[in-house]
């Protein structure tokens, strides 16, 4: 028989389309209300995942929180409710009872040989333990905010820009407004100059903020800043700020900071745990 190229062709696309007629059939159709779905439905499709994520990556063991209503506490029962809100993560909250020295007791000091709070139980992590308030949220970070909602790309230059702040703070403003408080309502006897040496080195790391905080709105990230877990390390202890000074509007911008903090629906709930007995 002699050779056509013309059959030959028409063979293969025979072929070909028979393929892809079988291929076509296995295909489920998306649903009718999924097929033009506009932009805010996508969002949607977006967060329904990252919440299925973090559910998942639980494996349905909360985290134990180990906590009393101090400034440190704050600031990982804040970033707990955030990531709730954002990826459905799940905790237990436990009051500690620090009057009774609780935190002293020898099943707490097996979780942090500190014997300070917060701390946190990571049963989703084969009981991972991690105390230190940065630390915990740093942690909480890297574990669990998949998406960056509250933090930055590894190894970034944001990243290093939130972790200055986070550093400052930690072992600035905690530390000398924590001492101030205990000068002024706990110390045993008065000693006007600790409590002076502490208000006014609380003040000037509260001008620092300012300086920072002037035509921004965060800490780190670019522009005016983004939300993140700098800003949840010092927030409560400036939104404490009480104990050394009665307003904030001798810092306008590090008022607004507070403000606009507090306003979130996450924060004000954090605020509240662990819940009154």
């Amino acid at each position: 028989m002699a050779y056509n190229p013309l059959s030959q062709e028409l063979q293969r696309k025979t072929i070909a389309i028979t393929r892809l007629a079988a291929l076509t059939s296995t295909l489920r159709p998306f649903p009718k209300s999924s097929r033009f779905a506009s932009p805010k439905s996508f969002d949607n499709m977006s967060t329904t995942t990252a919440t299925s994520a973090a559910t998942t990556e639980q494996g349905g063991k909360p985290i134990e929180f180990y906590t009393a209503s101090t400034p440190n506490g704050r600031k990982v029962s804040v970033f707990l409710e955030e990531l709730k809100a954002a990826y459905g993560l799940q905790y237990n909250a436990r009051r500690i009872t620090l009057s009774k020295n609780e935190q002293k007791e020898e099943w707490f000091i097996k979780i942090n040989p500190n014997g300070r709070i917060p701390a946190i139980v990571d049963n989703s992590n084969d009981g991972f333990k991690v105390f230190e308030s940065a630390a915990i949220l740093l942690y909480l970070a890297s574990r669990y905010d998949k998406e960056r909602k509250f933090s930055f790309e590894p190894g970034s230059l944001d990243e290093s820009e939130a972790l200055q702040w986070i550093f400052f703070s930690h072992g600035g403003i905690g530390p000398m407004q924590g001492q101030a408080s205990h000068f002024i309502s706990s110390a045993p006897e008065k000693i006007p100059y600790a409590i002076e040496r502490y208000i006014n080195e609380t003040k000037r790391l509260y001008s620092v903020l300012e300086i920072r905080l002037n035509g921004r709105e965060y800490l780190a990230g670019p522009g005016k800043g983004t939300y993140s877990i700098a800003d949840i390390n010092a927030f409560p202890w400036v939104n404490g700020h009480k104990t050394v000074t009665e307003t904030l509007d001798n810092w306008p911008s590090v008022k607004a900071w507070v403000e606009r903090i507090r306003a979130r629906e996450q924060v004000q709930t954090g605020l509240k745990v662990p819940v009154s007995a």
